[in-house]
């Protein structure tokens, strides 16, 4: 059997997503610790493993509707490239792979991952039919996916950065049902693919986009300006970053309901003005959490 197709089937382009894990290192203030980022990025790559293994099992699972569907037909499991059988055992390895990878760095973190398989494995076998609660689940992904990250580097995760995590990635995941309505929109019956896209109609949506967007600004004012994190930091100067979010937030928002891009994940890895406001945002956080106490000293001085 060829590799390419196992390789495809894993979707290496989506480990983007557990970038994630890596953000407590920087919100706790343990950036130039060596070691903090050796356990975060075996988090991560333990997340990684785990993630890709979901996929095949989701593959495996979808395949007769990926049969179905204008492009996710020529997948490897659909189009034929890649056993059932085959996928099985690759996904079994995956999965051993990364519960083996996150035991190694802390017992936690072994089961936060082992926990992030129990919930997608149910994700796949139904969960996935509820409406709303489909989303719910691929929202919690993201947040044993930043706890991970916490327990990898043995800090406690902080109830901010779960909430942030959640919010914003519940707004996300009503993004990518968005893609999904829109690419199925001029070809077969949205219900045929999957269950929930039926009830999920533009409309409501674009209403569960705006409300999750919403909530996720609040969540980020929230985080930004509570007693805890202006401790943490020495500086509200986090706040001031909040053009930057609303941008991102809403520009996400405008591509996925404008049907632009298939996939947020997609998304994130084509369109430049989205990546740009990303990199200025990581700019913006650095600048603050590492030289906010001397600007804010400055001004101290000036006043």
């Amino acid at each position: 059997m060829q590799v390419r197709p196992l390789i495809r089937l894993a979707r290496p382009r989506h480990w983007v997503k557990n970038v994630i894990v890596l953000f407590p290192v920087v919100f706790a203030m343990r950036v130039a610790d060596g070691s903090a980022w050796g356990k975060a990025l075996l988090a991560m790559l333990a997340m990684c493993l785990a993630s890709s293994a979901v996929y095949v099992f989701n593959d495996i699972r979808d395949r007769q509707a990926d049969a179905r569907h204008p492009r996710k037909k020529y997948r490897p499991l659909p189009s034929g490239q890649v056993s059932v059988l085959s996928a099985a055992v690759f996904a079994g390895v995956l999965a051993a792979c990364a519960l083996t990878v996150a035991g190694g760095v802390r017992t936690l973190v072994g089961l936060i991952v082992l926990g992030y398989l129990v919930l997608q494995l149910a994700y796949c076998l139904g969960l996935k039919q509820k409406m709303l609660v489909d989303v719910i689940c691929i929202a919690m992904g993201f947040v044993l996916r930043a706890t991970a990250g916490a327990a990898a580097i043995g800090v406690a995760a902080s109830p901010w950065l779960i909430i942030c995590a959640f919010t914003l990635c519940l707004f996300m995941g009503f993004c990518k049902r968005r893609c999904e309505v829109g690419a199925l929109g001029e070809g077969i019956n949205a219900s045929e693919y999957r269950r929930t896209l039926a009830g999920y109609t533009p409309e409501l949506l674009t209403h569960l986009i705006t409300l999750s967007a919403g909530i996720a600004v609040v969540s980020f004012m929230l985080y930004a300006t509570s007693t805890d994190t202006v401790a943490r930091f020495g500086t509200i100067y986090l706040v001031y970053t909040l053009p930057v979010v609303i941008y991102a937030i809403f520009r996400f928002a405008m591509l996925s309901m404008t049907g632009r891009y298939d996939d947020p994940t997609e998304l994130i890895l084509r369109d430049k003005p989205f990546q740009a406001v990303l990199l200025l945002w990581a700019i913006a956080v650095g600048v603050v959490l590492f030289g906010g106490k001397w600007i804010q000293g400055l001004i101290d001085a000036h006043y």
